[in-house]
């Protein structure tokens, strides 16, 4: 259920008489002028990764436009994926080294430097994997957090007048046993009617985004 999901970094979330606790909970300061630590955990890294296999179409999609070295290829990715993904030199440079095997890509020197240009049987590999990727920079521009940054900053304000109402009605005594199966039975419904509009197909919903 949505009020006991697992918080990206794996941490538990637990729902009970104190309330929940998580992004929001103890340790994190209040909503509306609090601590913004929960925007750092939420935002904190990019959404989507290359997956083992594909870094290399990855590497051969920008050496294609033009030879680079190692860290030039790093940077050319971030940018294309605009700045939400920067593969590691741990990942870059044995992939680099693994297309060279593979004759997909060779080392040449230009102004004193090694760099490593793409070769005719590497422009086949990536023709073949050229699906591939224009998906996985597709994937980025659909769920870029910068994009929907100030949309998702609205939904966080509200949730946040709602946990400084519920905070207020408790200092003034208006929370009772009754008040708090009611609120917990409005809150599950808003949470299974959002839970599935998450789950809808993205090209479906109403009002998308071009």
């Amino acid at each position: 259920m949505f009020w006991g999901c697992d918080h990206h970094h794996g941490h538990h979330h637990h729902a009970g008489p104190r309330g929940p606790r998580g992004p929001f909970g103890r340790g994190r300061g209040g909503f509306g002028g609090g601590p913004p630590g929960w925007w750092g955990d939420w935002f904190g890294g990019p959404p989507l990764r290359a997956d083992r296999g594909g870094v290399r179409y990855l590497v051969l999609d920008v050496l294609a436009e033009r030879a680079r070295h190692g860290y030039e290829v790093i940077q050319a990715i971030e940018q294309r994926s605009g700045d939400a993904y920067r593969p590691s030199p741990g990942v870059i440079y044995p992939t680099l080294q693994m297309l060279e095997e593979l004759g997909h890509a060779r080392v040449i020197e230009a102004d004193g430097r090694k760099i490593y240009e793409i070769t005719d049987a590497g422009r086949e590999d990536l023709q073949a994997n050229r699906e591939y990727v224009d998906e996985f920079y597709e994937r980025f521009a659909e769920t870029s957090w910068e994009r929907f940054a100030e949309d998702f900053g609205d939904v966080m304000k509200r949730i946040g007048t709602l946990m400084k109402m519920l905070r207020h009605a408790m200092h003034r005594g208006r929370i009772t046993p009754a008040v708090l199966a009611r609120t917990v039975k409005v809150l599950d419904k808003a949470a299974a009617e959002i839970e599935e509009l998450l789950r809808e197909d993205p090209e479906k919903r109403p009002g998308r985004r071009p």
